[in-house]
């Protein structure tokens, strides 16, 4: 599950703001440029191949080309309220995305781990620019900000639970979403909140103390 604050408990059939992979949607995520555009999209909200371009630090070719990708699997589409002859905006269909299907990682195996571990570069991305920008932040945002990990021994179940208790602990608070922001008390601020969770399935366990 990916750019979304839903639960574990939600079904992502039932939101309209949602989508779930399937193999084609997949394989047209399958990169990292484009996981990298449809953030900007939910984030920002409609723009231009130029203007992602500048922020993804490509040429616009390269920028329009993912775009088209992107809007023939069905995940950006033109805003064509803002569009003109001269300049193309899109915008984003979804406001989350959901890969939670063991057996078609199993079926797309080199789709999946090129998916997920643009992913996983983008949460990493996301970090350091907030460190970049930490300095420059009101103390009150630069006390809240955090870097934490917690070293656990569960089993699958156990683990599952976990995952259960985090969302719903999370689901109590209120989303990033146009209605919101607008709606939101003075002081709110866009915040991200990364999970993971991350099997070491290689360690043994830690040897115990001679009495």
């Amino acid at each position: 599950m990916t750019d979304t604050t839903s639960h574990p408990s939600d079904d992502p059939s039932q939101d309209e703001g949602s989508v779930v992979l399937d193999a084609k949607g997949l394989r047209a995520m399958a990169h990292p440029v484009r996981v990298q555009v449809v953030g900007l999209l939910r984030k920002h909200g409609p723009s231009t191949a130029t203007r992602l371009a500048e922020r993804l630090g490509v040429n616009s070719g390269t920028a329009s080309y993912h775009l088209r990708q992107l809007g023939a699997a069905g995940f950006v589409e033109e805003d064509t309220e803002r569009g003109n002859a001269r300049e193309r905006w899109w915008r984003s269909v979804h406001r989350t995305t959901w890969f939670n299907d063991p057996e078609l990682a199993e079926r797309e195996p080199e789709a999946a781990l090129a998916y997920q571990q643009s992913v996983a570069s983008l949460y990493a991305l996301r970090a350091q620019q907030t460190l970049n920008e930490l300095q420059t932040m009101p103390r009150a945002w630069r006390e809240r900000f955090d870097l934490s990990d917690w070293v656990l021994r569960l089993t699958p179940e156990e683990t599952a639970a976990l995952y259960q208790e985090l969302g719903d602990v999370i689901g109590r608070y209120r989303r990033d979403t146009p209605e919101n922001a607008a709606t939101a008390p003075a002081g709110a601020e866009r915040v991200g909140l990364i999970t993971h969770i991350l099997p070491e399935l290689n360690t043994s366990a830690p040897a115990e103390e001679a009495p």
